[in-house]
């Protein structure tokens, strides 16, 4: 059984330097998952990292592309992006709504667009074989809510809070602020129940872990962490990890998480998404 992983950190976004709606502490969660992942059994040569000016919209999908079809059944796969998200309004052809969706930011993706949370799904329905088990972790925004600013870390340092969130634009602002009223279009498939927000998981059917740094209406801090910034999911997530060298459940896993989350007084929960056999089991497996 083969263990493989693309990492993915994203502080600096087009243009490349200063301009672009940077972050400071992606590349650092980067660093944090790849290290963590080998003290778990990841060999250092089966793990591709892109961060900054290479984590392109076309980088990613390649990267992504090469994880899932290198792979063979047992094998053990890991997807982790740290960076921005943001909401964007599904319009089909017909210029109907047909669901809200969340989507990753790419370094690039002001030219070349985002990663849809349909996309995603549209490339493990297709690629993701039978038996391979894959973990997905995403430490960035999905919600429209506003950012929160506060001035002291858990070891009483200054230190100012940063949501990785990309406001979205006017026309996806305006429908997803009128969600609720909407009848959105998304149609049940094979008996599956779909949860319009949250298209890249289905409730029913579902054949990876999704591991996110907080609920749809939430966002995704960054901050001050023993004098480096970082995400809050990540930092703990890592240390949980580190701490059992990957023996851990994922029930038991997200519910740690989520302790240390509140413990910190974090302003985010973290959710997970599976199967409950997957839930019962451990991570990596």
């Amino acid at each position: 059984m083969a263990k493989k992983a693309v990492v993915v950190g994203i502080n600096d976004y087009a243009p490349t330097g200063m301009g672009g709606p940077d972050l400071n502490g992606c590349v650092n969660d980067a660093r944090d998952m790849a290290n963590t992942l080998v003290i778990c059994g990841f060999t250092p040569s089966n793990i591709r990292i892109l961060t900054n000016q290479n984590a392109t919209k076309a980088n990613i999908v390649s990267y992504l592309n090469w994880l899932l079809t290198s792979s063979t059944t047992g094998d053990s796969l890991v997807f982790y992006y740290s960076g921005h998200g943001t909401r964007v309004a599904n319009i089909g052809s017909d210029l109907e709504i047909d669901g809200l969706d969340e989507a990753i930011c790419p370094h690039n993706y002001t030219t070349a667009g985002v990663l849809r949370d349909d996309d995603f799904k549209t490339i493990f329905d297709t690629k993701l074989k039978a038996g391979v088990n894959l973990e997905v972790i995403f430490d960035c925004c999905h919600s429209g809510s506003g950012t929160r600013k506060i001035e002291i870390d858990e070891f009483g340092e200054p230190s100012n809070e940063s949501a990785r969130y990309i406001s979205p634009m006017l026309e996806d602002e305006f429908y997803f602020s009128y969600s609720k009223d909407i009848k959105l279009k998304k149609p049940k498939k094979n008996g599956e129940k779909i949860i319009s927000t949250k298209a890249l998981v289905p409730v029913a059917g579902m054949n990876h872990t999704l591991w996110a740094a907080c609920k749809d209406n939430q966002v995704s801090m960054e901050g001050n962490i023993g004098g480096q910034t970082r995400g809050y999911f990540t930092y703990h997530f890592c240390k949980i990890l580190r701490a059992t060298s990957g023996s851990i459940s994922r029930k038991l896993l997200d519910s740690q998480t989520a302790n240390a989350l509140s413990a910190m007084g974090a302003a985010q929960v973290n959710q997970t998404e599976s199967t409950s056999v997957e839930f019962s089991q451990k991570i990596f497996t």
